[in-house]
């Protein structure tokens, strides 16, 4: 018994014209893209620029969010899993000011976000999950505007590590019994 007997398929032959060929649609045209899309370089450019501009306002309070963080925590494992996180978001302030600087020739102006403390560590680990899986769509925008291929890879770094963060947060949430 052939492999085409067994399941049943004819054997396909080149000649013939794919039995699906009557009903088919004609081609739809392409419309031009919108202007916001995030896929479309120039018009993706000034959204990243501030984007680029609120994501390193975002660390600076995130920093200030996660050494509250690291002194609520109860372990000295907690407290090293976000004195990482924390070095990493002070490198990416600096990846990003170094992006900004490259596109416009001129440093970034930063808004100052307030800090306001959660009302407990549980509550705190669920708001920095969130607000790291925010921040992977936020830093993918960024990327789609980046043409040269340096500032690719280093968006490539900071949106990884943001995932990476997410899923820290997640561990440090499930570690301590925390509830949703």
């Amino acid at each position: 018994m052939s492999y085409f007997e067994y399941y049943r398929y004819p054997p396909y032959c080149y000649e013939q014209g794919f039995p699906y060929d009557e009903g088919r649609l004609l081609p739809v045209e392409l419309q031009p893209a919108p202007d916001n899309d995030v896929f479309t370089y120039p018009n993706n450019l000034n959204n990243a620029l501030k984007l680029i501009t609120g994501g390193i306002s975002d660390k600076m309070e995130a920093m200030i969010f996660y050494n509250w963080l690291m002194e609520q925590a109860s372990s000295e494992s907690d407290k090293e899993i976000i004195a990482g996180v924390i070095s990493d978001d002070r490198g990416h302030i600096e990846l990003l000011k170094l992006i900004y600087s490259d596109l416009t020739g001129k440093m970034p102006s930063i808004t100052n976000e307030e800090f306001i403390p959660p009302e407990n560590y549980c509550q705190g680990l669920a708001k920095a999950i969130m607000r790291e899986q925010n921040n992977v769509k936020i830093y993918r925008k960024i990327y789609y505007a980046m043409l040269s291929r340096v500032h690719q890879n280093l968006g490539i770094e900071i949106f990884s590590d943001e995932a990476r963060h997410a899923i820290l947060f997640e561990y440090l949430y499930a570690k301590n019994g925390c509830l949703g």
